[in-house]
């Protein structure tokens, strides 16, 4: 079996909860090597994975290692000059969500990338939670999709990392980026309500978007609320899916009901492959293999972040 050499830069919580659990249980992959300018981090993470070569500086990382991929798991305004060293090194990246701090950064990761022949992707896991794949593929066998709704509220300042990045380009995002996605089509136009409660920097975005194809789009966001809630819904005629990706779903056809377990779907208890993070990384080391493009490529990211550009603008 062909194994996949993958260099890793980062050592966070996100790292270490779901991204290199993943990696770690693909028999094709080597985790080669792991960089973290943080030494307890670093080495910390490294002997939890049993990653051999460690560095605390990913250049040297990057020249020193066979590597074919790299993941590289920064906050976004620390993400661009590494992205790109290891895009001009040829290498395939792998990178969270936001993909930068501006949609020029990102159209210009996936102008490096085609140059040099890499394989991109981001990690917009909602699309690859299994209870959202079924129920869109059951919601798509019954009918055509006439309606999406993205819904995702926190209890939480929205000032992220000082303020690099507002909520609707970094966190928020993801429920951006899911809308799409279960829309299945460009943007055609967007209104957007955007509020600021009780936080120094805006912190609700309600948006309605038409896509191309007919779709209507539903997001509601708001960082000021009592807990947490993350759900999402898929329209057709005569059939509707209600989802909530940490618990229970729900689909309706013709009045009846089916009740959807996202543990029971992902046959597993595990957060980080009932929440998507397992699969999107299987679809990664799988496009590589088979020189295919990722489903949320830099390339497909451009337009996410075209849709957060057009929410921050078409204000009413």
């Amino acid at each position: 079996m062909k194994k996949v050499n993958v260099g890793l830069v980062g050592a966070g919580i996100m790292a270490n909860s779901v991204h290199y659990p993943s990696l770690a249980e693909f028999p094709d992959v080597n985790m080669v090597s792991l960089c973290d300018i943080v030494e307890d981090k670093l080495n910390n993470t490294a002997d939890k994975f049993g990653i051999p070569n460690r560095y605390s500086d990913y250049r040297e990382m990057i020249d020193k290692e066979p590597l074919e991929a790299v993941y590289i798991l920064m906050p976004p305004h620390q993400l661009f000059d590494i992205t790109v060293y290891a895009l001009k090194k040829g290498l395939h990246v792998f990178i969270e969500k936001p993909p930068a701090v501006t949609t020029f950064q990102i159209k210009s990761l996936e102008r490096i990338a085609r140059k040099n022949g890499c394989i991109t992707m981001v990690g917009f896991n909602r699309r690859y939670i299994p209870m959202m794949t079924y129920a869109k593929d059951y919601v798509e066998k019954h009918g055509t999709i006439n309606q999406v709704v993205a819904t995702f509220y926190k209890r939480s300042s929205a000032v992220y990392y000082d303020g690099a990045v507002d909520v609707i380009g970094c966190d928020a995002i993801h429920a951006v980026d899911a809308l799409r996605w279960m829309a299945g089509s460009d943007v055609a136009d967007a209104v957007c309500l955007v509020g600021q409660c009780e936080d120094v920097v805006p912190n609700s975005w309600n948006a309605i978007v038409r896509f191309e194809n007919g779709v209507s789009g539903v997001l509601l966001t708001n960082w000021n609320v009592g807990t947490r809630v993350h759900t999402f819904e898929i329209h057709a005629p005569g059939v509707s899916a209600f989802l909530n990706p940490d618990d229970k779903g729900y689909l309706y056809k013709d009045d009846e009901v089916t009740t959807l377990d996202t543990r029971e779907i992902a046959n597993s208890s595990e957060n980080y492959k009932y929440y998507g993070f397992f699969q999107e990384s299987r679809h990664f080391i799988d496009c590589i293999k088979s020189g295919e493009e990722p489903s949320s490529s830099f390339r497909d990211a451009v337009k996410t972040m075209e849709l957060v550009d057009m929410l921050r603008t078409t204000v009413i």
